[in-house]
């Protein structure tokens, strides 16, 4: 008898700090500019990504000490899960606290932490660091691919 894995047997709260982050499928959309209209509170992706975005590998280049380069980066947590809607459709954590199975191309499912950009998912290749756009420009970048993106097949 094989035993289920553990996003499929445990909640967010109870995931060991490992566990965590293994939930990450190392797509990079977390870590692109959106935008908030205030007046209706809709968020739109851009392509501009956070600075300390590698765009080859979709990883942080400071993960451990971002939020002193980024003070407004926002640190996932169980609880903030709960609270942040525009997480992509495709998001390990945003899955496992929908009670959803991971997508195949996902690390933890593949077992190959490429899988993710072969599969057409990650922010590879599709994006411009914001040290080279002005945030006044921000929104000649808006893209609808971070939460149009998916597939279980």
């Amino acid at each position: 008898m094989t035993e289920e894995p553990f996003w499929k047997t445990k909640r967010l709260d109870e995931l060991s700090g490992e566990e965590w982050e293994s939930l990450c499928d190392g797509c990079g959309l977390c870590c692109l500019n959106k935008l908030e209209d205030w007046d209706t509170g809709d968020v739109v992706f851009t392509s501009v990504a956070c600075r300390l975005l590698d765009g080859t590998s979709c990883r942080c280049k400071d993960y451990d000490n971002r939020q002193a380069t980024v003070p407004d980066c926002i640190r996932l947590t169980p609880e903030t899960v709960d609270d942040i809607a525009w997480l992509p459709p495709t998001c390990g954590y945003r899955l496992v606290r929908d009670g959803e199975d991971l997508y195949w191309w996902h690390p933890l499912v593949s077992g190959d932490p490429e899988t993710v950009h072969l599969a057409g998912i990650s922010a590879r290749g599709r994006t411009v660091s914001e040290a080279d756009v002005d945030v006044d420009d921000f929104e000649d970048y808006l893209v609808d691919w971070p939460l149009t993106v998916g597939g279980n097949g």
